[in-house]
């Protein structure tokens, strides 16, 4: 991974091999972003993501390999528990050109990885949701 910070934002580069999760967190903790919408593109060949089930509160994940395009991430870091909370859904394409998409668990860069991180001042938190009925860590505003 590399990147570069331009004003308050991030450019980073991921390469082969490398998780997208992993890379963002870390980097989230290296540079004390507490706050940040996140964009992308690239190319995987192993990407998990789930739907989340509202009303069992119960995420299913699948797991998708073989060459894809990743035609969008989108996302946001806040914090939960002092330290970063990284929120991504994704999308992407098969060599049929047939979509998947859903909530991220994990993503591995087989070409690059193009990501944008759009940092805010200030700092948002996550809590459980309060009334209990979904089962989500949701925004915690102070």
């Amino acid at each position: 991974m590399e990147f570069r910070k331009i004003g308050e934002d991030y450019v980073v580069r991921l390469d082969r091999g490398e998780e997208v999760m992993e890379c963002l967190t870390s980097l989230c903790e290296k540079e004390g972003i507490a706050l940040a919408s996140i964009s992308g593109i690239g190319a995987s060949d192993c990407m998990e993501v789930g739907l989340y089930n509202v009303h069992e509160k119960k995420y299913y994940p699948k797991e998708f390999t073989g060459e894809m395009e990743i035609t969008s991430l989108l996302g946001s870091v806040t914090e939960k528990d002092g330290k970063p909370y990284l929120h991504i859904h994704a999308n992407a394409c098969d060599e049929e050109l047939r979509g998947i998409g859903g909530h991220l668990k994990k993503c591995r860069i087989s070409g690059t990885g193009e990501i944008f991180l759009h940092t805010l001042p200030g700092k948002v938190g996550r809590q459980e949701d309060l009334k209990g009925q979904t089962g989500l860590n949701v925004f915690a505003f102070e």
